[in-house]
């Protein structure tokens, strides 16, 4: 099926598979697609799907829609085609041509979700890809305290959606940390991040959405 695939600063935060109709972006929660960005109106756009066809279609919102760079009100799109909202670029791929990445893995705070997270780690498939994990997150507070994460994906989405959600993405030149979604942003080392993706250094502490964890390579 077709997806999108949403990054920040040239930073994959989120993959979201295209499966109904209709799936509606913008800023506010009850989107299908949360973009948490003052730049992105409540209800931005909608991506509308029609057999194989998939059109972007701007809900007349402040700051408006680009597809390669050109403003649009609805437009098809096309394998490849880069979707502009606000800093966010999400780029489309069609059914018939899927990338190498694979599904990002959410979880939220408590022992169950997070065994469940590191039963669900696999280690990517492809050739070309480096499928050993280097690094994992320790959970250092709560139920799950001592439970450890292997980062074997491309990208993985730590949090609890709808309150704070981050990103850990596998990079060539190490592991970044990019916040995604929600009013509290996740903090390194004491200090909330910013707008822009941060790189992870051995031993680096994180909390987000009230869960303390320790980033560790091997």
């Amino acid at each position: 099926m077709p997806k999108m695939i949403v990054s920040l600063d040239g930073v994959v935060i989120k993959e979201v598979q295209l499966t109904k109709d209709r799936t509606s972006l913008g800023r506010r929660p009850y989107n299908d697609v949360v973009i948490d960005n003052l730049a992105v109106s409540g209800e931005h756009a909608v991506l509308q799907m029609s057999g194989t066809e998939v059109f972007l279609e701007d809900l007349n919102s402040t700051n408006g829609s680009y597809v390669n760079g050109k403003a649009v009100k609805k437009q098809q799109l096309l394998h490849g085609d880069t979707v502009e909202i606000g800093k966010y670029k999400i780029k489309y791929v069609s059914e018939a041509s899927q990338p190498a990445y694979d599904k990002t893995m959410v979880f939220k705070p408590g022992a169950a979700a997070f065994a469940a997270a590191a039963a669900a780690t696999v280690p990517l498939g492809g050739a070309g890809l480096n499928t050993t994990a280097n690094a994992s997150i320790k959970v250092m507070s709560g139920a799950a305290a001592g439970r450890q994460v292997e980062l074997v994906k491309v990208v993985t989405t730590i949090g609890k959606p709808g309150v704070a959600v981050a990103a850990i993405t596998k990079r060539p030149q190490g592991f970044m940390l990019a916040h995604v979604e929600g009013t509290d942003r996740p903090t390194l080392n004491g200090a909330a991040i910013g707008t822009e993706a941060v790189t992870l250094k051995n031993g680096d502490f994180l909390e987000l959405a009230g869960t303390q964890m320790q980033f560790l390579q091997h």
